[in-house]
């Protein structure tokens, strides 16, 4: 399961984008610290679903399918804002980073209307800048992982150097329990153009390290919520200024999109996350308030085309992390498994995964025994080498 942590300072919206994005209850309050257990709940991620060539319904197992687009879960993780020191254990920094270590993607909420401070607390709209906040959570994350690879620093790159032993293979052991590979750290490495010795490396030259290896490790993007409460060219200008500093912003309201999802499921309106736009179902039924409220929710989205939740998420997964949806089949006729069931699974996968890295998905003794796959379409026979694309119907064929 794509595990995705939303972070960001107190009171920025990150519990009500959470339920706006998953529907699931958790405490929301304008005061900082309102989260202090993470919280966890699935949202999902739009793709084609492959039955419309099929001409049959799916039945899909652990995912859904509406009008043709398969919606496939992915996991949120709320978790406790973050303030500067956190690294240092201010405020729940600790549990807050702990909670992330297995998220491989973060969703860093911004309140881009300024309107709380650098600890979340409430302050007059605008007079907090919202970049800053971009800054010290990217510094408070990297001081975290930069902690983590210098203890006792001196001691092991003296034995790296020593024994010849792979600097990547020393730090990616070390960070192991964070979810990060030797592949990673390999690239951050180079990107960060250190000394070949590590035994010259200053406590500077690791922290700059820690950057690179967030960036390649935990890809983010920025929510920049209350967007609905700003006005549209300053929304814009931080977009831009985001784009400048290497980060995709998505213009959000989280206080909308909750309001949508809680009205569709009231049968008030048909609405679809991540549309552009929502049908009043029962306008009879609508208060004059409500009507007004849908209004506003109405021109913000013909304005930024949605509120921005689905789009966030569906960015992150696709674009960020780069993965693909794959479908595995028993018959590669029928697409079916053994019970007759059309397209019942589907899988994310990062893009570059294999035939192969399917069949242990799917059961380790597939990957253990594979044999050959099956495109589904062409029926054309595939090695365990075969790189997988967007939306492949496979068969895998193992050893018995």
């Amino acid at each position: 399961m794509v595990e995705l942590g939303l972070v960001g300072k107190p009171n920025v919206g990150k519990s009500t984008f959470f339920s706006a994005a998953t529907l699931h209850t958790v405490e929301i309050a304008n005061y900082p610290f309102t989260t202090i257990e993470a919280n966890r709940a699935m949202a999902y991620v739009r793709r084609p679903c492959p039955h419309t060539e099929l001409g049959v319904l799916c039945n899909p197992k652990k995912s859904a399918c509406v009008n043709g687009v398969r919606l496939i879960p992915v996991e949120l993780i709320d978790v406790a804002g973050l303030v500067p020191g956190a690294h240092e254990g201010r405020g729940l920094g600790n549990k807050f980073l702990d909670d992330l270590r297995h998220a491989a993607a973060l969703i860093h909420i911004v309140d881009v209307s300024g309107s709380s401070d650098s600890e979340g607390n409430p302050v007059e709209k605008g007079s907090h800048d919202p970049l800053k906040d971009i800054e010290f959570l990217e510094n408070e994350i990297a001081h975290w992982i930069a902690d983590i690879i210098g203890r006792g620093w001196v001691r092991i790159a003296r034995r790296i150097e020593a024994e010849k032993i792979k600097v990547e293979s020393a730090i990616a052991e070390r960070l192991s329990g964070l979810g990060i590979s030797e592949r990673q750290v390999k690239e951050a490495i180079s990107s960060a153009e250190l000394s070949e010795k590590p035994t010259h490396w200053t406590s500077e030259d690791i922290l700059h390290l820690a950057l690179h290896i967030r960036r390649v490790s935990k890809p983010m993007i920025i929510a920049a919520n209350k967007a609905d409460i700003v006005e549209v060219p300053r929304v814009k200008e931080f977009v831009e200024k985001c784009r400048e500093k290497g980060y995709v912003a998505v213009p959000v309201s989280a206080d909308y999109e909750l309001a949508l999802r809680k009205a569709a499921n009231a049968g008030l309106i048909e609405y679809v996350p991540g549309d552009s736009s929502f049908k009043i179902l029962h306008p009879e039924k609508l208060n004059t308030a409500q009507k007004k409220a849908l209004d506003k929710i109405a021109d913000f989205m013909r304005v930024y085309g949605g509120t921005g939740v689905q789009k966030v998420i569906e960015h992150t997964v696709f674009e960020l992390l780069e993965m693909i949806a794959v479908y595995p089949v028993e018959d590669e006729n029928k697409w079916t498994d053994k019970d007759g069931n059309a397209l019942p699974d589907v899988y994310l996968f990062r893009k570059g995964a294999t035939a192969r890295d399917l069949a242990y998905r799917v059961h380790t003794e597939l990957g253990e025994n594979f044999i050959r796959a099956v495109d589904g379409r062409t029926k054309k026979i595939l090695g365990h080498d075969y790189v997988l694309t967007d939306g492949d119907v496979i068969k895998i064929i193992a050893k018995k």
